[in-house]
Protein backbone atom coordinates (compact mmCIF):
# COMPACT_ATOMS: atom_id res chain seq x y z
CA UNK A 1 0.00 0.00 0.00
CA UNK A 2 0.95 3.42 -1.03
CA UNK A 3 1.83 5.71 2.07
CA UNK A 4 -0.62 7.72 1.19
CA UNK A 5 -3.07 5.13 1.02
CA UNK A 6 -1.85 3.92 4.16
CA UNK A 7 -2.42 6.86 5.90
CA UNK A 8 -6.19 7.42 5.13
CA UNK A 9 -8.59 6.94 7.89
CA UNK A 10 -10.45 3.61 6.84
CA UNK A 11 -13.65 4.98 7.38
CA UNK A 12 -13.31 7.75 4.85
CA UNK A 13 -11.88 5.01 2.32
CA UNK A 14 -15.10 2.96 3.01
CA UNK A 15 -17.17 6.13 2.35
CA UNK A 16 -15.26 7.03 -0.60
CA UNK A 17 -15.80 3.39 -2.06
CA UNK A 18 -19.43 3.58 -1.40
CA UNK A 19 -19.91 7.07 -2.55
CA UNK A 20 -17.82 6.13 -6.11
CA UNK A 21 -20.23 2.74 -6.21
CA UNK A 22 -23.30 5.05 -5.78
CA UNK A 23 -21.78 7.37 -8.75
CA UNK A 24 -22.26 4.65 -11.39
CA UNK A 25 -25.09 3.66 -10.09
CA UNK A 26 -26.66 6.81 -10.89
CA UNK A 27 -25.57 6.39 -14.12
CA UNK A 28 -26.96 3.53 -14.85
CA UNK A 29 -30.47 4.84 -13.56
CA UNK A 30 -29.98 7.98 -15.96
CA UNK A 31 -29.40 5.25 -18.94
CA UNK A 32 -32.38 3.49 -18.19
CA UNK A 33 -34.45 6.64 -18.33
CA UNK A 34 -32.74 8.33 -21.50
CA UNK A 35 -31.94 5.44 -23.52
CA UNK A 36 -34.11 4.67 -26.79
CA UNK A 37 -34.16 1.17 -27.86
CA UNK A 38 -35.81 -1.64 -25.42
CA UNK A 39 -32.49 -3.48 -25.17
CA UNK A 40 -31.42 -0.54 -22.48
CA UNK A 41 -34.54 0.89 -21.21
CA UNK A 42 -35.84 -2.90 -20.76
CA UNK A 43 -33.06 -5.70 -20.83
CA UNK A 44 -30.43 -3.37 -19.25
CA UNK A 45 -28.05 -4.22 -21.54
CA UNK A 46 -25.26 -2.04 -20.32
CA UNK A 47 -22.64 -1.03 -17.66
CA UNK A 48 -21.40 2.10 -16.08
CA UNK A 49 -18.38 1.73 -14.24
CA UNK A 50 -15.28 4.34 -13.32
CA UNK A 51 -11.65 4.38 -13.28
CA UNK A 52 -8.98 6.34 -12.49
CA UNK A 53 -6.05 8.22 -14.33
CA UNK A 54 -4.22 4.94 -14.45
CA UNK A 55 -6.77 3.70 -16.23
CA UNK A 56 -7.56 1.27 -13.20
CA UNK A 57 -11.37 0.34 -13.07
CA UNK A 58 -12.52 1.90 -9.29
CA UNK A 59 -16.17 1.41 -9.22
CA UNK A 60 -19.65 -0.33 -10.78
CA UNK A 61 -22.51 -0.59 -10.51
CA UNK A 62 -24.54 -4.32 -10.77
CA UNK A 63 -24.94 -4.19 -14.76
CA UNK A 64 -23.14 -7.21 -17.04
CA UNK A 65 -20.03 -8.62 -15.17
CA UNK A 66 -18.49 -9.32 -18.50
CA UNK A 67 -18.59 -5.73 -19.73
CA UNK A 68 -17.23 -4.14 -16.39
CA UNK A 69 -14.35 -6.90 -16.06
CA UNK A 70 -12.21 -5.58 -19.18
CA UNK A 71 -13.47 -1.64 -18.80
CA UNK A 72 -9.79 -1.13 -17.67
CA UNK A 73 -8.58 -2.47 -21.14
CA UNK A 74 -10.96 0.33 -22.85
CA UNK A 75 -9.16 2.94 -20.61
CA UNK A 76 -6.20 2.48 -20.43
CA UNK A 77 -6.46 2.26 -24.71
CA UNK A 78 -7.52 6.13 -24.15
CA UNK A 79 -4.82 6.56 -22.24
CA UNK A 80 -1.98 5.22 -25.02
CA UNK A 81 -3.94 6.74 -27.99
CA UNK A 82 -4.39 9.95 -27.19
CA UNK A 83 -1.27 10.68 -24.01
CA UNK A 84 -0.75 14.45 -23.52
CA UNK A 85 -4.51 15.46 -25.97
CA UNK A 86 -7.14 14.75 -23.05
CA UNK A 87 -9.27 17.35 -22.00
CA UNK A 88 -12.31 19.02 -19.80
CA UNK A 89 -15.05 18.49 -21.73
CA UNK A 90 -13.62 15.45 -23.96
CA UNK A 91 -15.80 12.25 -24.69
CA UNK A 92 -14.44 9.10 -26.14
CA UNK A 93 -15.94 6.17 -27.95
CA UNK A 94 -14.57 2.67 -29.07
CA UNK A 95 -15.24 -0.51 -29.70
CA UNK A 96 -12.58 -2.70 -31.47
CA UNK A 97 -11.27 -5.86 -29.47
CA UNK A 98 -8.20 -5.73 -31.30
CA UNK A 99 -7.63 -1.88 -31.69
CA UNK A 100 -8.96 -0.32 -28.44
CA UNK A 101 -9.49 -3.00 -25.53
CA UNK A 102 -13.05 -3.72 -26.55
CA UNK A 103 -14.56 -7.16 -25.60
CA UNK A 104 -16.73 -7.70 -29.15
CA UNK A 105 -17.83 -4.73 -31.28
CA UNK A 106 -21.71 -4.28 -30.96
CA UNK A 107 -20.41 -2.92 -27.06
CA UNK A 108 -19.55 0.49 -27.69
CA UNK A 109 -17.56 2.19 -24.55
CA UNK A 110 -18.59 6.00 -24.04
CA UNK A 111 -15.33 7.56 -21.52
CA UNK A 112 -15.31 11.07 -20.17
CA UNK A 113 -12.57 12.17 -18.48
CA UNK A 114 -12.57 13.81 -14.63
CA UNK A 115 -10.16 16.89 -13.38
CA UNK A 116 -9.44 18.30 -10.69
CA UNK A 117 -7.75 21.59 -10.26
CA UNK A 118 -6.49 20.98 -14.08
CA UNK A 119 -5.21 17.26 -13.26
CA UNK A 120 -6.71 14.30 -14.85
CA UNK A 121 -8.22 12.39 -11.73
CA UNK A 122 -10.66 9.43 -13.02
CA UNK A 123 -12.89 8.87 -15.89
CA UNK A 124 -16.53 7.55 -16.04
CA UNK A 125 -17.74 5.73 -18.57
CA UNK A 126 -20.45 3.57 -19.80
CA UNK A 127 -20.41 0.13 -22.01
CA UNK A 128 -23.31 -0.58 -24.04
CA UNK A 129 -24.62 -3.67 -26.23
CA UNK A 130 -25.67 -1.54 -29.36
CA UNK A 131 -28.92 -2.44 -31.07
CA UNK A 132 -27.55 -2.87 -34.73
CA UNK A 133 -24.07 -1.45 -35.92
CA UNK A 134 -23.91 -2.63 -39.44
CA UNK A 135 -22.21 -5.76 -40.52
CA UNK A 136 -23.75 -9.33 -42.61
CA UNK A 137 -26.85 -9.05 -40.14
CA UNK A 138 -29.56 -6.96 -38.73
CA UNK A 139 -28.69 -6.96 -34.65
CA UNK A 140 -25.40 -7.20 -34.91
CA UNK A 141 -24.74 -10.65 -34.10
CA UNK A 142 -23.98 -12.70 -37.93
CA UNK A 143 -23.40 -16.49 -37.31
CA UNK A 144 -21.73 -16.75 -40.72
CA UNK A 145 -19.46 -14.38 -40.25
CA UNK A 146 -15.66 -15.93 -40.47
CA UNK A 147 -13.56 -12.51 -40.19
CA UNK A 148 -14.19 -9.46 -37.95
CA UNK A 149 -15.01 -7.37 -40.79
CA UNK A 150 -18.51 -9.34 -41.32
CA UNK A 151 -19.24 -8.12 -37.89
CA UNK A 152 -20.04 -4.23 -38.30
CA UNK A 153 -18.47 -1.09 -37.44
CA UNK A 154 -14.49 -0.90 -36.43
CA UNK A 155 -13.84 1.73 -34.19
CA UNK A 156 -10.54 2.53 -32.84
CA UNK A 157 -9.99 5.07 -29.86
CA UNK A 158 -12.24 8.26 -31.06
CA UNK A 159 -12.74 11.69 -29.65
CA UNK A 160 -16.18 12.17 -30.35
CA UNK A 161 -16.68 15.46 -28.06
CA UNK A 162 -13.69 17.23 -28.25
CA UNK A 163 -13.69 20.40 -25.40
CA UNK A 164 -17.47 20.06 -25.08
CA UNK A 165 -17.97 20.34 -28.58
CA UNK A 166 -19.17 17.17 -30.89
CA UNK A 167 -17.79 15.87 -33.83
CA UNK A 168 -20.72 16.18 -36.19
CA UNK A 169 -18.50 14.79 -38.93
CA UNK A 170 -17.92 11.24 -36.48
CA UNK A 171 -21.91 11.47 -35.68
CA UNK A 172 -22.70 10.74 -39.27
CA UNK A 173 -20.49 8.14 -40.01
CA UNK A 174 -21.87 6.27 -36.88
CA UNK A 175 -25.70 6.94 -38.02
CA UNK A 176 -24.24 5.91 -41.69
CA UNK A 177 -23.45 2.88 -40.59
CA UNK A 178 -26.58 1.25 -38.61
CA UNK A 179 -29.62 -0.22 -39.53
CA UNK A 180 -31.83 1.53 -36.95
CA UNK A 181 -30.12 5.36 -36.72
CA UNK A 182 -33.78 6.75 -34.70
CA UNK A 183 -32.58 4.29 -31.81
CA UNK A 184 -29.09 4.93 -32.35
CA UNK A 185 -29.08 8.44 -31.90
CA UNK A 186 -31.06 8.39 -28.88
CA UNK A 187 -28.50 5.83 -26.84
CA UNK A 188 -25.55 7.30 -27.91
CA UNK A 189 -26.82 10.71 -26.52
CA UNK A 190 -28.04 8.62 -23.27
CA UNK A 191 -24.84 7.06 -22.99
CA UNK A 192 -22.70 10.01 -23.19
CA UNK A 193 -25.38 12.14 -20.78
CA UNK A 194 -24.87 9.08 -18.49
CA UNK A 195 -20.92 10.16 -18.20
CA UNK A 196 -21.67 13.59 -17.48
CA UNK A 197 -23.37 12.14 -14.29
CA UNK A 198 -20.56 9.95 -13.88
CA UNK A 199 -18.01 12.98 -13.83
CA UNK A 200 -19.76 15.02 -11.70
CA UNK A 201 -19.82 12.95 -9.01
CA UNK A 202 -16.29 11.84 -9.32
CA UNK A 203 -15.20 15.63 -9.38
CA UNK A 204 -17.51 16.55 -6.61
CA UNK A 205 -16.25 13.70 -4.09
CA UNK A 206 -12.51 15.25 -5.52
CA UNK A 207 -13.44 18.54 -4.58
CA UNK A 208 -14.33 17.49 -0.98
CA UNK A 209 -11.92 15.38 -0.22
CA UNK A 210 -8.44 17.68 -1.46
CA UNK A 211 -6.15 16.52 -4.30
CA UNK A 212 -3.71 14.49 -1.91
CA UNK A 213 -6.66 13.02 -0.42
CA UNK A 214 -8.69 12.12 -3.66
CA UNK A 215 -5.83 10.18 -4.69
CA UNK A 216 -5.32 8.29 -1.87
CA UNK A 217 -8.46 6.95 -1.66
CA UNK A 218 -8.56 5.97 -5.31
CA UNK A 219 -5.33 3.83 -4.65
CA UNK A 220 -6.55 2.35 -1.00
CA UNK A 221 -9.50 1.60 -2.82
CA UNK A 222 -8.01 -0.42 -4.98
CA UNK A 223 -5.04 -1.64 -2.05
CA UNK A 224 -8.14 -2.73 0.17
CA UNK A 225 -9.59 -5.00 -2.86
CA UNK A 226 -6.04 -6.62 -3.32
CA UNK A 227 -5.32 -7.30 0.71
CA UNK A 228 -8.85 -9.67 0.18
CA UNK A 229 -8.28 -11.19 -2.29
CA UNK A 230 -5.16 -12.16 -1.90
CA UNK A 231 -6.79 -13.68 1.67
CA UNK A 232 -9.63 -15.61 -0.51
CA UNK A 233 -6.37 -17.44 -2.41
CA UNK A 234 -4.61 -17.78 0.60
CA UNK A 235 -7.54 -19.73 2.45
CA UNK A 236 -7.79 -22.22 -0.28
CA UNK A 237 -5.41 -25.39 -0.67
CA UNK A 238 -2.36 -24.87 -2.48
CA UNK A 239 -2.11 -26.48 -5.58
CA UNK A 240 -3.03 -26.55 -8.93
CA UNK A 241 -6.76 -27.13 -9.77
CA UNK A 242 -7.58 -28.23 -13.64
CA UNK A 243 -10.64 -27.83 -15.40
CA UNK A 244 -12.48 -27.70 -18.82
CA UNK A 245 -15.94 -27.31 -20.49
CA UNK A 246 -16.78 -27.96 -24.42
CA UNK A 247 -18.71 -26.42 -26.76
CA UNK A 248 -19.93 -28.75 -29.07
CA UNK A 249 -20.02 -27.15 -32.76
CA UNK A 250 -17.55 -24.13 -34.86
CA UNK A 251 -20.83 -22.25 -35.87
CA UNK A 252 -20.62 -23.91 -39.03
CA UNK A 253 -20.39 -27.75 -38.41
CA UNK A 254 -20.58 -30.00 -35.21
CA UNK A 255 -17.04 -30.75 -33.37
CA UNK A 256 -16.26 -30.53 -29.99
CA UNK A 257 -14.17 -27.42 -28.91
CA UNK A 258 -12.38 -27.02 -25.94
CA UNK A 259 -11.77 -24.46 -23.18
CA UNK A 260 -8.80 -25.99 -20.32
CA UNK A 261 -7.47 -24.17 -17.37
CA UNK A 262 -5.11 -24.85 -14.67
CA UNK A 263 -5.73 -22.64 -11.81
CA UNK A 264 -2.84 -22.72 -9.57
CA UNK A 265 -3.08 -21.45 -6.11
CA UNK A 266 0.05 -20.09 -3.84
CA UNK A 267 0.57 -19.96 0.16
CA UNK A 268 1.19 -16.34 -0.77
CA UNK A 269 -1.96 -15.52 -1.67
CA UNK A 270 -1.15 -15.34 -5.34
CA UNK A 271 -2.65 -17.17 -7.96
CA UNK A 272 -2.15 -18.03 -11.87
CA UNK A 273 -5.13 -19.08 -14.52
CA UNK A 274 -3.10 -20.87 -17.42
CA UNK A 275 -5.69 -21.98 -20.78
CA UNK A 276 -2.40 -24.03 -22.22
CA UNK A 277 -4.25 -26.81 -24.20
CA UNK A 278 -7.15 -24.96 -24.98
CA UNK A 279 -8.28 -25.20 -28.87
CA UNK A 280 -7.22 -23.22 -31.27
CA UNK A 281 -9.30 -20.36 -32.46
CA UNK A 282 -12.33 -21.47 -34.47
CA UNK A 283 -13.66 -20.63 -38.23
CA UNK A 284 -17.28 -18.66 -36.44
CA UNK A 285 -17.66 -16.23 -34.31
CA UNK A 286 -17.55 -17.57 -30.82
CA UNK A 287 -13.15 -16.96 -30.73
CA UNK A 288 -12.94 -14.55 -27.16
CA UNK A 289 -10.69 -11.37 -27.59
CA UNK A 290 -7.93 -11.17 -24.89
CA UNK A 291 -10.00 -8.39 -22.76
CA UNK A 292 -13.11 -10.55 -22.55
CA UNK A 293 -11.09 -13.78 -21.26
CA UNK A 294 -9.52 -11.55 -18.73
CA UNK A 295 -13.38 -10.14 -17.87
CA UNK A 296 -14.65 -14.09 -17.71
CA UNK A 297 -11.66 -14.96 -15.61
CA UNK A 298 -12.57 -11.91 -13.10
CA UNK A 299 -16.04 -12.84 -13.22
CA UNK A 300 -15.78 -16.41 -12.61
CA UNK A 301 -13.51 -16.26 -9.40
CA UNK A 302 -15.86 -12.96 -7.99
CA UNK A 303 -18.27 -14.93 -8.46
CA UNK A 304 -17.14 -17.79 -6.52
CA UNK A 305 -15.65 -15.56 -3.79
CA UNK A 306 -17.02 -13.87 -0.89
CA UNK A 307 -19.36 -11.08 -2.37
CA UNK A 308 -18.44 -8.73 0.13
CA UNK A 309 -14.87 -8.38 -1.32
CA UNK A 310 -14.69 -5.08 -3.47
CA UNK A 311 -15.15 -5.62 -7.35
CA UNK A 312 -12.68 -3.37 -9.23
CA UNK A 313 -9.34 -3.87 -10.86
CA UNK A 314 -7.16 -3.98 -7.40
CA UNK A 315 -8.86 -7.10 -6.55
CA UNK A 316 -6.80 -9.14 -9.19
CA UNK A 317 -3.28 -7.67 -8.87
CA UNK A 318 -2.07 -10.96 -7.65
CA UNK A 319 -3.31 -13.08 -10.32
CA UNK A 320 -1.68 -13.75 -13.47
CA UNK A 321 -3.46 -14.62 -16.50
CA UNK A 322 -2.25 -16.69 -19.44
CA UNK A 323 -3.69 -17.17 -22.29
CA UNK A 324 -1.79 -18.83 -26.04
CA UNK A 325 -2.38 -16.59 -28.54
CA UNK A 326 -4.25 -17.94 -32.08
CA UNK A 327 -6.10 -19.86 -29.18
CA UNK A 328 -9.99 -19.60 -28.80
CA UNK A 329 -9.49 -17.22 -25.37
CA UNK A 330 -6.48 -15.24 -27.30
CA UNK A 331 -7.21 -15.39 -31.04
CA UNK A 332 -4.98 -13.31 -34.00
CA UNK A 333 -6.90 -10.70 -35.87
CA UNK A 334 -9.53 -10.18 -38.20
CA UNK A 335 -10.72 -13.69 -36.19
CA UNK A 336 -14.49 -12.76 -35.61
CA UNK A 337 -15.34 -12.28 -32.35
CA UNK A 338 -19.34 -10.83 -31.74
CA UNK A 339 -20.38 -14.11 -29.65
CA UNK A 340 -17.41 -14.08 -27.44
CA UNK A 341 -19.33 -12.32 -24.73
CA UNK A 342 -21.85 -15.05 -24.32
CA UNK A 343 -20.11 -17.94 -25.61
CA UNK A 344 -16.67 -18.98 -24.97
CA UNK A 345 -17.38 -16.63 -21.98
CA UNK A 346 -20.00 -19.35 -20.41
CA UNK A 347 -17.43 -21.87 -21.03
CA UNK A 348 -14.33 -19.97 -19.28
CA UNK A 349 -16.89 -19.50 -16.40
CA UNK A 350 -17.72 -23.22 -16.34
CA UNK A 351 -14.06 -24.81 -16.54
CA UNK A 352 -12.56 -22.17 -13.85
CA UNK A 353 -15.66 -23.21 -11.47
CA UNK A 354 -14.75 -26.96 -12.03
CA UNK A 355 -11.43 -26.01 -11.09
CA UNK A 356 -12.69 -23.80 -8.09
CA UNK A 357 -15.10 -26.51 -6.57
CA UNK A 358 -11.93 -29.34 -6.60
CA UNK A 359 -10.49 -26.50 -4.00
CA UNK A 360 -13.45 -25.80 -1.73
CA UNK A 361 -16.58 -27.77 -3.12
CA UNK A 362 -18.78 -26.25 -0.34
CA UNK A 363 -18.25 -22.70 -2.21
CA UNK A 364 -18.99 -25.02 -5.74
CA UNK A 365 -21.25 -23.74 -8.32
CA UNK A 366 -23.74 -26.34 -10.60
CA UNK A 367 -23.48 -25.35 -14.08
CA UNK A 368 -25.84 -23.18 -15.57
CA UNK A 369 -27.56 -24.17 -18.72
CA UNK A 370 -26.93 -22.30 -22.49
CA UNK A 371 -29.21 -20.06 -23.74
CA UNK A 372 -30.84 -20.62 -27.09
CA UNK A 373 -32.28 -17.38 -28.08
CA UNK A 374 -31.26 -15.35 -30.86
CA UNK A 375 -32.22 -12.25 -33.02
CA UNK A 376 -35.06 -11.75 -35.65
CA UNK A 377 -35.07 -8.35 -38.01
CA UNK A 378 -37.52 -6.86 -40.66
CA UNK A 379 -38.84 -4.07 -41.74
CA UNK A 380 -42.36 -2.31 -40.44
CA UNK A 381 -44.55 -0.47 -42.73
CA UNK A 382 -42.47 2.93 -42.52
CA UNK A 383 -39.59 0.89 -44.26
CA UNK A 384 -37.42 1.61 -41.04
CA UNK A 385 -35.84 -1.80 -39.25
CA UNK A 386 -36.90 -3.58 -35.72
CA UNK A 387 -34.73 -5.76 -34.72
CA UNK A 388 -35.91 -7.82 -31.70
CA UNK A 389 -34.25 -9.88 -29.26
CA UNK A 390 -35.80 -13.17 -28.11
CA UNK A 391 -34.37 -12.51 -24.66
CA UNK A 392 -37.61 -14.04 -23.25
CA UNK A 393 -36.59 -18.05 -23.64
CA UNK A 394 -33.91 -17.91 -20.82
CA UNK A 395 -32.56 -21.44 -19.59
CA UNK A 396 -32.53 -22.12 -15.92
CA UNK A 397 -29.50 -21.30 -13.90
CA UNK A 398 -27.33 -23.60 -11.60
CA UNK A 399 -27.79 -24.58 -8.02
CA UNK A 400 -25.53 -23.84 -4.92
CA UNK A 401 -25.57 -25.00 -1.36
CA UNK A 402 -29.12 -23.33 0.19
CA UNK A 403 -30.20 -22.43 -3.17
CA UNK A 404 -32.30 -23.73 -5.99
CA UNK A 405 -31.05 -22.69 -9.50
CA UNK A 406 -32.86 -19.26 -11.05
CA UNK A 407 -35.66 -21.42 -13.16
CA UNK A 408 -35.39 -18.31 -16.54
CA UNK A 409 -32.63 -15.83 -16.18
CA UNK A 410 -30.15 -14.29 -18.86
CA UNK A 411 -27.00 -15.32 -19.70
CA UNK A 412 -24.39 -16.65 -17.40
CA UNK A 413 -22.47 -13.89 -18.06
CA UNK A 414 -24.64 -11.82 -16.56
CA UNK A 415 -25.29 -12.98 -13.59
CA UNK A 416 -28.67 -12.09 -13.68
CA UNK A 417 -27.58 -8.65 -14.86
CA UNK A 418 -29.72 -8.94 -17.80
CA UNK A 419 -33.12 -8.17 -17.28
CA UNK A 420 -36.03 -10.46 -19.09
CA UNK A 421 -38.36 -7.42 -20.54
CA UNK A 422 -42.26 -7.56 -19.99
CA UNK A 423 -43.91 -9.29 -23.43
CA UNK A 424 -46.85 -7.07 -23.73
CA UNK A 425 -44.56 -3.63 -23.73
CA UNK A 426 -42.62 -6.16 -26.96
CA UNK A 427 -45.58 -6.41 -28.49
CA UNK A 428 -46.25 -2.85 -28.57
CA UNK A 429 -43.12 -2.37 -30.34
CA UNK A 430 -42.41 -5.20 -32.30
CA UNK A 431 -44.76 -7.09 -34.92
CA UNK A 432 -44.66 -10.00 -32.55
CA UNK A 433 -47.39 -11.68 -30.24
CA UNK A 434 -46.44 -14.00 -27.40
CA UNK A 435 -48.32 -17.56 -27.06
CA UNK A 436 -46.44 -19.16 -24.66
CA UNK A 437 -43.75 -18.42 -21.63
CA UNK A 438 -44.42 -20.96 -18.92
CA UNK A 439 -41.18 -23.16 -16.85
CA UNK A 440 -40.70 -26.51 -18.05
CA UNK A 441 -41.50 -29.42 -15.60
CA UNK A 442 -39.01 -32.10 -15.47
CA UNK A 443 -36.22 -30.33 -16.87
CA UNK A 444 -34.33 -28.97 -14.32
CA UNK A 445 -31.05 -30.84 -12.70
CA UNK A 446 -31.89 -33.29 -9.84
CA UNK A 447 -30.11 -32.36 -6.96
CA UNK A 448 -30.74 -31.44 -2.96
CA UNK A 449 -30.89 -28.14 -4.37
CA UNK A 450 -32.24 -28.62 -8.10
CA UNK A 451 -31.45 -26.31 -10.62
CA UNK A 452 -33.58 -23.87 -12.98
CA UNK A 453 -36.33 -24.95 -15.28
CA UNK A 454 -35.65 -23.11 -18.51
CA UNK A 455 -38.80 -22.50 -20.03
CA UNK A 456 -41.76 -23.23 -22.74
CA UNK A 457 -41.10 -20.35 -25.51
CA UNK A 458 -43.57 -19.11 -28.45
CA UNK A 459 -43.74 -16.02 -29.99
CA UNK A 460 -45.50 -15.46 -33.64
CA UNK A 461 -43.58 -12.66 -35.28
CA UNK A 462 -46.50 -11.10 -37.50
CA UNK A 463 -44.24 -9.89 -40.51
CA UNK A 464 -41.09 -10.78 -43.20
CA UNK A 465 -37.93 -11.42 -41.27
CA UNK A 466 -34.42 -12.43 -40.89
CA UNK A 467 -33.68 -14.67 -38.00
CA UNK A 468 -30.11 -15.15 -36.75
CA UNK A 469 -29.75 -18.32 -34.91
CA UNK A 470 -28.33 -18.24 -31.38
CA UNK A 471 -28.66 -22.17 -30.22
CA UNK A 472 -25.94 -22.85 -28.46
CA UNK A 473 -27.84 -25.10 -26.04
CA UNK A 474 -29.29 -27.00 -28.23
CA UNK A 475 -29.10 -30.82 -28.05
CA UNK A 476 -27.14 -31.52 -25.81
CA UNK A 477 -26.67 -30.69 -22.15
CA UNK A 478 -25.11 -27.55 -21.88
CA UNK A 479 -25.11 -27.27 -17.38
CA UNK A 480 -23.31 -30.26 -15.08
CA UNK A 481 -24.31 -31.11 -11.60
CA UNK A 482 -21.79 -30.82 -8.47
CA UNK A 483 -21.39 -32.89 -5.25
CA UNK A 484 -23.93 -35.44 -6.36
CA UNK A 485 -26.64 -33.61 -8.45
CA UNK A 486 -27.32 -33.68 -12.08
CA UNK A 487 -27.37 -31.50 -15.09
CA UNK A 488 -30.35 -30.47 -16.57
CA UNK A 489 -32.46 -31.61 -19.86
CA UNK A 490 -31.07 -29.98 -23.15
CA UNK A 491 -33.12 -27.34 -24.78
CA UNK A 492 -35.33 -27.83 -28.70
CA UNK A 493 -36.04 -25.04 -31.28
CA UNK A 494 -38.48 -25.03 -33.75
CA UNK A 495 -40.07 -23.09 -36.67
CA UNK A 496 -43.09 -22.84 -38.05
CA UNK A 497 -43.77 -21.11 -41.33
CA UNK A 498 -47.61 -19.68 -41.47
CA UNK A 499 -49.43 -22.44 -42.67
CA UNK A 500 -46.50 -24.22 -42.87
CA UNK A 501 -45.11 -27.54 -41.19
CA UNK A 502 -42.51 -27.10 -38.19
CA UNK A 503 -38.78 -27.86 -39.10
CA UNK A 504 -35.72 -27.55 -36.76
CA UNK A 505 -33.96 -24.74 -36.30
CA UNK A 506 -30.36 -24.51 -36.42
CA UNK A 507 -27.88 -24.50 -33.50
CA UNK A 508 -26.04 -21.05 -35.52
CA UNK A 509 -27.20 -19.48 -39.00
CA UNK A 510 -29.11 -16.89 -40.91
CA UNK A 511 -32.65 -17.91 -42.40
CA UNK A 512 -35.19 -15.46 -44.24
CA UNK A 513 -38.50 -16.23 -43.67
CA UNK A 514 -42.37 -15.16 -43.87
CA UNK A 515 -44.59 -14.40 -41.23
CA UNK A 516 -43.93 -17.49 -38.65
CA UNK A 517 -43.25 -18.50 -34.98
CA UNK A 518 -40.44 -19.76 -33.05
CA UNK A 519 -41.05 -22.70 -30.25
CA UNK A 520 -38.68 -23.27 -28.25
CA UNK A 521 -37.96 -24.90 -24.90
CA UNK A 522 -35.15 -23.49 -23.07
CA UNK A 523 -32.00 -25.71 -21.25
CA UNK A 524 -32.42 -26.78 -17.52
CA UNK A 525 -29.54 -25.99 -15.17
CA UNK A 526 -27.75 -28.15 -12.88
CA UNK A 527 -28.01 -29.33 -9.71
CA UNK A 528 -26.48 -29.01 -6.21
CA UNK A 529 -26.31 -32.80 -4.02
CA UNK A 530 -27.80 -35.65 -3.82
CA UNK A 531 -31.48 -35.55 -5.13
CA UNK A 532 -32.19 -38.12 -2.46
CA UNK A 533 -31.42 -35.63 0.07
CA UNK A 534 -33.66 -32.68 -1.12
CA UNK A 535 -36.49 -32.00 1.35
CA UNK A 536 -39.43 -33.52 0.97
CA UNK A 537 -42.00 -30.45 1.01
CA UNK A 538 -39.67 -28.34 -1.50
CA UNK A 539 -40.33 -31.56 -3.87
CA UNK A 540 -44.08 -31.45 -2.83
CA UNK A 541 -43.76 -27.47 -3.91
CA UNK A 542 -42.37 -28.50 -7.18
CA UNK A 543 -45.13 -30.85 -7.84
CA UNK A 544 -47.72 -28.33 -6.92
CA UNK A 545 -45.77 -25.55 -9.51
CA UNK A 546 -45.65 -28.41 -12.24
CA UNK A 547 -41.96 -28.16 -12.32
CA UNK A 548 -41.49 -31.96 -11.20
CA UNK A 549 -44.23 -34.61 -12.01
CA UNK A 550 -45.24 -36.63 -9.54
CA UNK A 551 -43.50 -39.87 -11.25
CA UNK A 552 -40.52 -37.97 -11.36
CA UNK A 553 -40.12 -36.93 -7.20
CA UNK A 554 -41.25 -41.01 -6.96
CA UNK A 555 -37.93 -42.10 -9.50
CA UNK A 556 -35.16 -39.18 -8.98
CA UNK A 557 -36.31 -38.00 -5.53
CA UNK A 558 -37.28 -40.66 -3.59
CA UNK A 559 -40.68 -38.99 -2.56
CA UNK A 560 -44.29 -40.48 -2.58
CA UNK A 561 -47.14 -38.58 -2.57
CA UNK A 562 -50.54 -39.19 -1.49
CA UNK A 563 -53.44 -40.02 -4.29
CA UNK A 564 -54.82 -36.70 -4.25
CA UNK A 565 -51.07 -35.38 -4.77
CA UNK A 566 -52.05 -32.53 -2.12
CA UNK A 567 -49.21 -34.02 0.64
CA UNK A 568 -46.45 -35.79 1.00
CA UNK A 569 -46.69 -39.63 1.95
CA UNK A 570 -44.07 -39.81 4.76
CA UNK A 571 -44.01 -43.43 5.38
CA UNK A 572 -43.86 -44.05 1.77
CA UNK A 573 -41.18 -42.11 0.78
CA UNK A 574 -39.31 -43.27 3.79
CA UNK A 575 -39.08 -46.72 2.92
CA UNK A 576 -38.24 -45.60 -1.43
CA UNK A 577 -35.74 -43.61 0.47
CA UNK A 578 -34.06 -46.41 2.21
CA UNK A 579 -34.40 -48.75 -0.40
CA UNK A 580 -32.43 -46.37 -2.50
CA UNK A 581 -29.29 -46.36 -0.28
CA UNK A 582 -29.23 -49.73 0.27
CA UNK A 583 -28.58 -49.81 -3.62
Amino acid sequence: MSGGAASLDPVVLALAQNRLDHVSQQMGHVMVRTARSPIFSQAHDFSCFLAGADGQVVAQADGIPIHTGSGGFAVRAILRDFAGEIGPGDVFLLNDPYLAGGNHLPDWVAARPAFLNGRLIGFACNRAHQSDIGGGAAGTYNPEATELFHEGVRLPVLKLIEAGRLRRDLWALLMANTRTPDLQDGDLRAMIGSTRIGVEGIEALARELGEAQAEAAFAGILDHADKRQRAAFAALPPGTYRGEERTDNDCFEQRDVWVRVALTVHTDGTAEVDFAGTDPEMRGFKNSSYANTVSAVYLALTAFFDPAIPRNEGRFRGLTIRAPEGSIVNPRPPAPVTMCTVFVAHEIVHALWKALAQADPARACAGWAKNIFGVTAGQRPDGSTFVFYHSIASAGAGAVAGRDGFNSIGHLCTLGGLVIPEVEIYEQLFPVRFHRQEFRCDSAGPGQWRGGSGVHYEAEVRAPALYSFRGEGLRYISSYGVAGGEGGAAGEMEIVPAGGAPSPAPKFGLRRLGPATLRAVSPGGGGFGDPLARAPEAVLRDVRDDLVSAAAARATYGVALTPDGREVDIAATEALRAAAKRG
